[in-house]
């Protein structure tokens, strides 16, 4: 990037999904302020309510949540600007997160509404191919409304050829499958692991040591820390509420923080990013910071700073992190950007 400042690229709703959005946002970021610029909407595409970068190229993907999903690739230029590489469908309905495997081999997606995960092949300019697989979950949870069937909701890659971790929101499961690199397939490794009943879960953070994992579900408010073992297997440790707050609480996003003191927890509802300890035998809740908004749907840890992305208050609200105590302070103003579901470093 030029000595302007880094680019960041922000998902949002579109009208096709009841958002205000029009596709994908560039914004620039000052990394001393935190500020942002917005640069406009650089891809018109459907609802692209999830995106992620390959790890070697500068090509950004997208999903497109819609009930014939879809997923799109874009070469990134200096200025943020997208140049369209290629589409598929993915098979399923409502594709709600995606993720390059680190040899940026393979792209695959989390088909909410379809239960399932697709796989796509890359090519040498990251563009991808024909699907190579759809292995399709079967189950559901107690609770009716939102626990009827499966419901993938994110691909969780290991950084060190690990097992891919996909959480289901609906059958309130962690599957764990290895790629067959030749083929394109996955393979399941058994047996999955189950959550509490009813956990809805929806978001897993891995710790950089690798030996911890954070799980917040959605349905019953709660963080799960799991022991990370090397052939994928997660052994609960401790579970706690994801905020101190009264009220409807719906977590949405959880990330550690880059030296692993902290984890962060975006909670809907209440409007809140709730901040915890790891320094203990499991996770203590040391602030809860106001959003000024009811909706954080997703937030990003991007140098000193975090960025929330609040879906219904239409806004990208920037605070610093203190590096000392965890705790995130609001700096400048909300960024106006419509319908924001994900923010992108």
């Amino acid at each position: 990037m030029s000595g302007r400042g880094e680019v960041v690229h922000i998902g949002c709703y579109t009208a096709h999904s009841g958002g205000r959005g029009t596709g994908i946002m560039a914004a620039r970021r000052d990394p001393d302020s935190g500020a942002l610029t917005l640069l406009g909407t650089v891809a018109v595409t459907a609802s692209p309510s999830f995106l992620a970068r390959h790890p070697t190229r500068p090509v950004l993907y997208a999903v497109n949540e819609l009930p014939a999903g879809g997923v799109g690739a874009w070469r990134v230029g200096a200025d943020g600007d997208l140049e369209p590489l290629g589409s598929r469908p993915t098979g399923g309905a409502e594709p709600c997160h995606l993720a390059v495997l680190p040899d940026g081999g393979h792209l695959v997606a989390a088909n909410y509404g379809g239960g399932s995960v697709a796989v796509f092949p890359l090519d040498g300019e990251g563009a991808p191919g024909e699907r190579s697989d759809l292995v399709v979950h079967e189950g559901h949870g107690p609770d009716p409304d939102r626990q009827d069937r499966a419901h993938a909701h994110m691909v969780n890659p290991a950084p060190d050829r690990g097992p891919l971790l996909a959480v289901d929101l609906g059958t309130d499961s962690v599957y764990r499958y290895d790629l067959d690199a030749a083929s394109g397939r996955l393979v399941p490794r058994a047996p999955r692991v189950r959550t509490p009943a009813g956990t809805g879960p929806r978001h897993l953070a891995r710790h950089p040591d690798g030996r911890r994992g954070y799980l917040v579900g959605e349905l019953d408010a709660t963080v799960i820390g799991y022991e990370l073992t090397t052939d994928g297997s997660l052994h609960q440790r401790s579970r706690v509420n994801a905020s101190g707050r009264s009220g409807h609480v719906q977590p949405s996003e959880v990330a550690v923080g880059a030296d692993g003191r902290f984890l962060y927890v975006a909670n809907r509802g209440v409007g809140t990013v709730a901040v915890f300890d790891l320094g203990g035998d499991q996770p203590e809740l040391v602030a809860e910071v106001d959003t000024d908004g009811e909706w954080p749907r997703h937030f990003a840890l991007i140098g000193e700073h975090l960025y929330v992305a609040d879906e219904r208050a239409d806004m990208i609200r920037v605070f610093r992190v203190d590096p000392g105590t965890g705790v995130p302070r609001p700096v400048g103003e909300p960024v106006v950007v419509p319908s924001p579901t994900c923010v992108l470093a």
